[in-house]
């Protein structure tokens, strides 16, 4: 008897003693995986579309993806990085998304897509004083080094059609100043983005030309294959909402004035002959 009372109380200390600890690792465990299962959000210096002010995401895209996330009940934070890490991260991890990608054959089957949110021209550039003239792709693939931003949907395109005389630049940012101080004669870039890419270096579109435009194709939300499909259609549907009440409309005025916002449902690519 005084046994079997010895065990008893043996026991209860030990759950006394070691029973909270066992519970707070628990808990630990499994906050770790709550935070590991909730939706992250990327997004690059692309203005207007987005780019970082004091320290938060804003644009055009940083507010469509914040009105989403408030009409669901979301509050995942947006996070403004560099465009070849959040696209890395999109790729390679679950519960990720990304804006704005230019949905393109060569990444159709890589996500799952939420959009359209803008429809773009791309386009060969260059100073309004370069002699440099384009009139198809061949002739665009015989000119010294063309600058293009590293991962972008131009890069990997222009790669998928034959062209090896490409330099891939880190930033958008660096690629219209290596233009601008005349280190490269040739750049490409988008309608929506060149205005305010070019006044980041004290230059305005009356000092740059489009030489040739070869793609027209719409930017979405990029979110991971180990994104559950209910997630991916519940922001479909929210943003499909935005646009048939006129919110989406009012943001697109606001932030590209003049610019035809896209409808409901994707538009095929336009891409010249190869």
């Amino acid at each position: 008897m005084a046994n079997l009372i010895q065990r008893l109380m043996f026991t209860l200390i030990c759950m006394l003693v070691f029973g909270p600890l066992l519970a707070a690792r628990a808990s630990a465990v499994g906050a770790v995986g709550s935070v590991a299962d909730e939706l992250q959000i990327f997004t690059e210096e692309y203005p207007p579309v987005s780019f970082s002010k004091n320290g938060q995401a804003a644009g055009f895209g940083s507010e469509v993806v914040a009105e989403i996330q408030r009409r669901i009940g979301s509050q995942a934070q947006i996070h403004v990085v560099p465009w070849a890490r959040g696209y890395q991260m999109v790729l390679q991890n679950r519960n990720v998304a990304l804006f704005a990608t230019m949905r393109t054959d060569e990444r159709e089957h890589l996500f799952k897509w939420v959009g359209p949110l803008t429809t773009v021209k791309t386009s060969f550039y260059a100073k309004r004083d370069s002699p440099v003239q384009i009139r198809t792709m061949t002739d665009a693939k015989t000119l010294d080094p063309i600058l293009v931003p590293r991962q972008y949907y131009s890069h990997q395109y222009l790669q998928t059609v034959g062209f090896v005389n490409l330099e891939p630049v880190d930033s958008p940012e660096m690629m219209v100043h290596m233009l601008m101080l005349g280190r490269r004669s040739t750049m490409v870039t988008d309608n929506l983005t060149l205005a305010a890419l070019l006044a980041k270096v004290g230059a305005g579109r009356e000092d740059v030309r489009s030489l040739f435009t070869f793609m027209q194709s719409q930017n979405y939300i990029a979110f991971s294959h180990g994104t559950e499909d209910a997630v991916v259609q519940q922001w479909q549907s929210t943003l499909d909402d935005m646009k048939r009440d006129g919110t989406f409309a009012k943001l697109y005025e606001t932030w590209l004035p003049g610019e035809t916002p896209p409808g409901i449902g994707p538009e095929l690519n336009s891409i010249p002959s190869r």
